[in-house]
C-alpha cells in the first residue's frame, strides 16, 4: 500500500494562490497610487498613448484578479478542512509488454 498525501497537495495550491493574489493585488494598488504606464516614458507629453482612465481600469482588473486568487486560496484552505490527511491506495505495478 502507497500513501498519498491529499490536504497537503490542497494546502500547497492554496498558498499559491495566496501569494500570487496578494503580489497582483499589491501591483494593482500600485500601479493605480503610485506607478505610471513605461509609454510615459517614451512618449513628448505625459498619458499622451495610455489615458489616466485606461490606467486606472488595468490597475483595477489587478486589485480585483489579486482578490479573487486570495478568496480561491481562503476556498481551498477551508476545503482542505474537510480532507483526510492522506489516501491509502495498493501499488500498482505496470509492464512494457
Amino acid at each position: 500500500m502507497e500513501k498519498i498525501k491529499i490536504r497537503g497537495l490542497v494546502h500547497i495550491s492554496g498558498r499559491i494562490f495566496f501569494v500570487w493574489g496578494v503580489f497582483v493585488g499589491l501591483k494593482g494598488f500600485w500601479d493605480a497610487f503610485i506607478g505610471e504606464p513605461e509609454a510615459n516614458f517614451f512618449s513628448p507629453h505625459k498619458w499622451e498613448f495610455v489615458t489616466k482612465q485606461q490606467w486606472f481600469t488595468w490597475s483595477g482588473f489587478e486589485v480585483a484578479y489579486g482578490a479573487a486568487s486570495i478568496l480561491a486560496a481562503l476556498v481551498l484552505f477551508y476545503y482542505a478542512k474537510r480532507l483526510p490527511d492522506f489516501v491509502k491506495r495498493p501499488i500498482q505495478v505496470k509492464t512494457l509488454l
